[in-house]
């Protein structure tokens, strides 16, 4: 399995591909055709990375699309019905950090909760995609922390106010190819303790669902990425927690809680 990471130098991020453990950096496009370059170094891996370089968003979309209510458990202990129909809203591009960055809580806030999330990257712009063809549109899978103000949430019907803050999107740690995102266990840990544990086969609308349907209503551009909804477990962030989503066969998303 191949996994895409964006690496900072502090200069200018660039993408590199991790084969057998080893990074290579990308040549081509992204979004196009690619092909694995010459070794970043002897002896990094994306978990041992020298001094002078960290890891980025893999991807700056021009939007994160959030799914509300898609896992049954998480639908139950919010009080809510199942939906009919996915429950669409939209993060904005400023809310994206990477791994490591720290989520901010903004003053006046109140309740701000984690969310553990399988994310869906774009790779081909999609438009009213039909779902046997939905496939053909995703480059790879993520990890997503959607970051939710949750009495601010309360308060109003409209859910990106409380979810479009700066920092409220963390993405990461890579883009993993090659993905079946049906059968994945996902897991939120908060400063060590396990508090979700779920698997993408109880999504209420899958992947393909997903991109059918959010692509009937807004055009998907290369990099946008679709949060797909989070498990049952969800709770409060504090300043000085750390919060990390873990998600089989891509990896693990670690931020810090700060106070903004």
């Amino acid at each position: 399995m191949t996994r895409i990471y964006r690496l900072d130098d502090g200069d200018r991020p660039r993408h590199v591909l991790e084969r057998d453990g080893r990074l290579h950096w990308l040549e081509g496009d992204l979004f196009g055709e690619f092909h694995p370059g010459a070794p970043v170094g002897p002896d990094i891996a994306a978990d041992r990375l020298p001094p002078g370089l960290r890891l980025a968003a893999p991807v700056l979309p021009s939007k994160v699309v959030g799914i509300g209510l898609n896992y049954r458990d998480h639908a139950v202990e919010t009080n809510k019905p199942i939906p009919a129909e996915p429950i669409v809203f939209v993060k904005p591009s400023t809310s994206v950090v990477g791994p490591g960055d720290p989520i901010r809580i903004p003053p006046g806030a109140g309740r701000v909760d984690y969310e553990a999330e399988l994310g869906i990257v774009i790779g081909r712009r999609a438009r009213s995609v039909p779902k046997e063809r939905a496939r053909e549109h995703i480059l790879g899978l993520t990890c997503v922390v959607d970051v939710t103000a949750r009495e601010m949430q309360r308060r109003g019907v409209q859910w990106s106010h409380c979810k479009g803050y700066d920092t409220f999107a963390p993405l990461g740690p890579c883009i993993a190819l090659g993905l079946d995102p049906a059968g994945l266990s996902i897991e939120g840990w908060l400063n060590g303790e396990r508090r979700q544990a779920s698997n993408t086969r109880e999504l209420i609308f899958t992947a393909d669902d997903l991109v059918a349907y959010i692509s009937s209503i807004m055009t998907l551009l290369p990099g946008d990425v679709i949060a797909t909804g989070t498990p049952s477990g969800i709770g409060p962030l504090r300043p000085g927690d750390r919060f990390t989503v873990r998600i089989e066969r891509i990896g693990e998303l670690c931020n810090p809680v700060e106070a903004s």
